[in-house]
């Protein structure tokens, strides 16, 4: 392997903790991932690995030589992007993350034109609510509703979600429609949580200048989106959803808006990815494309 193969091949044995998995996800048999991280110890003389039957783990001087190694590679991609004749076209691989329904309704069904721009272009979409390690597991961009945890991280934000609070008309047919507050105390809510065992925050509401939560009953609690929207849609209670996600459900009748004076915190939506001196341009032109993509269902970003 050439210096640039063996630091790829050196970053994914970090992010995946493993010599199988990065092989597996470079394509590459296992064995020359573990000579290229060999040899590149042995040229940098120090150990960057400790290595045990059940785990691989990066040393401190690992840990640094992994943070450098990414600002080496992409300082590489821009070198060489310099010297490219207009119009050549971009090429690598992309990994991003983001929710299930952002990307069924909203980008799988757009991202055919842009693989047609970027033919050279390759994308590994995850699709999931999961939160995942943006460094750890080595993705590019991240798409992620409400404020960011890790500051560790970039965050490109791109707008806020209205949140509307919905139920379907059997739902409605069958306890009733709620017009106030107080009205709540009769009806359902289906939990959303992260992780199943937390416990739901409840119904959130701005009232007084300031949003609050109210405790609501349901039997049924979920930790993820699709299945809450399905939920929702069986007549199992109400959901607070961004608008953009159900508008199209709420113009067919399916779900209904309720007490829509009950208003919750509107969320961000943001791009996040790792800290690095140079993007590579293959990730500026996809984030650009999402943020130009999305801009029409945002309101503009929180103050």
């Amino acid at each position: 392997m050439d210096l640039a193969q063996s630091l790829r091949a050196f970053q994914r044995v970090v992010e995946l903790g493993g010599f199988t998995r990065a092989a597996e996800s470079l394509g590459l048999p296992k064995a020359s991932v573990s000579i290229a991280v060999q040899q590149l110890e042995a040229r940098l003389g120090t150990q960057l690995l400790h290595r045990t039957t059940r785990r691989v783990q990066a040393t401190a001087d690992g840990r640094a030589f992994y943070q450098r190694s990414r600002d080496v590679l992409a300082d590489m991609e821009e070198l060489q992007a310099m010297f490219q004749t207009e119009g050549r076209q971009l090429r690598g691989r992309l990994r991003v993350d983001m929710g299930s329904g952002m990307a069924r309704a909203f980008v799988l069904p757009q991202l055919p034109a842009f693989l047609a721009a970027h033919p050279q272009l390759e994308i590994e979409l995850s699709a999931t609510d999961r939160l995942v390690d943006v460094v750890r597991e080595g993705f590019d961009c991240v798409l992620r509703g409400g404020h960011p945890q890790d500051s560790a991280l970039v965050a490109r934000t791109l707008g806020s979600m209205r949140i509307v609070n919905c139920a379907s008309p059997a739902y409605l047919a069958q306890r009733g429609v709620p017009r106030s507050l107080e009205d709540l105390a009769d009806h359902a809510l289906v939990h959303y949580v992260s992780t199943l065992g937390q416990r739901s925050a409840g119904f959130e509401y701005r009232s007084g200048g300031e949003y609050r939560l109210l405790p609501m009953g349901g039997a049924v609690t979920v930790n993820n989106v699709e299945a809450y929207h399905a939920a929702a849609l069986a007549g199992l209670g109400i959901i607070q959803v961004p608008l953009l996600s159900v508008r199209q459900a709420l113009a067919q009748g399916t779900l209904v808006e309720v007490v829509p004076e009950l208003v919750a915190e509107p969320m961000p939506l943001t791009l996040l990815y790792a800290q690095r001196r140079h993007l590579p341009q293959r990730v500026r032109v996809f984030m650009d494309w999402l943020a130009e993509l999305l801009a029409p269902h945002l309101d503009p970003p929180l103050r």
